[in-house]
């Protein structure tokens, strides 16, 4: 089927999340070669160099390979694909937006934020855990407004982040806060029940300084979780 041109402007970067699309919603499925280049660039009236540069950002987010005959082939990109697809997917708006992105997003907070505490509390430093503590002390007196406690919530956060020493966890939770998840969208009032408990921020502090890694674990995903049922409900109307 013939397609209208795509706009001029930032050519390869639209041909890039068409094809995208079409392999995320199976239109191109696994195993399949992907269009001929000549191909591709008639079907879009576009010149030959876009749809190259198109497909190599295909290859760079693991959707395509090209193959020893020299074909392009379509990867299972669930198997082959990582965070910065999903990270494309949310900042581009538009496409087939992966189920539940935001849920799937808070549900990763919720697992890397409870692993973090339990690392926090058995390697950081004593200035690090005093400066957790004296954290907890200043979201306490954040509230109630919701958007003041969001922004203390992530500083407090990022110091048991980096207490745990670990920097996969610290480079996923720049994504998750930067903006360039869908978790960055989520409705601050759907945070309500996780942020005014002021007490269980104060605890898990605590259970930093005092070195109880299991304590620190178990109530980080219990706080952390409380957001992810009203993601839920929402996606679910």
């Amino acid at each position: 089927m013939k397609h209208a041109p795509i706009r001029r402007e930032a050519v390869s970067d639209q041909l890039y999340a068409l094809l995208r699309d079409r392999i995320l919603d199976g239109s191109l499925p696994a195993g399949t070669a992907l269009t001929a280049e000549r191909d591709l660039a008639a079907e879009f009236g576009v010149n030959r160099h876009a749809v190259r540069e198109a497909v190599k950002r295909l290859q760079q987010a693991r959707l395509v390979e090209v193959s020893h005959g020299g074909r392009t082939l379509v990867l299972d990109w669930r198997r082959t694909a990582g965070l910065d697809l999903a990270v494309g997917i949310a900042e581009a708006g538009t496409g087939p937006a992966l189920p539940d992105l935001a849920r799937d997003a808070l549900e990763m907070r919720a697992c890397i934020g409870a692993d973090a505490a339990r690392l926090c509390a058995a390697r950081c430093s004593r200035r690090t855990a005093a400066d957790v503590v004296e954290a907890a002390g200043r979201y306490a007196l954040a509230g109630p407004d919701l958007t003041e406690l969001g922004a203390a919530d992530v500083a407090w956060w990022r110091l048991i982040v980096e207490g745990s020493g670990n920097l996969a966890y610290l480079l996923a939770f720049n994504t998750l806060v930067g903006g360039t998840l869908a978790v960055a969208d989520v409705p601050i009032d759907l945070r309500t029940a996780e942020l005014l408990d002021v007490e269980a921020h104060v605890r898990l502090a605590a259970h930093i300084a005092a070195r109880e890694p299991e304590a620190a674990e178990r109530l980080a995903r219990e706080l952390l979780s409380r957001s992810v049922p009203a993601t839920r409900r929402t996606a679910g109307r």
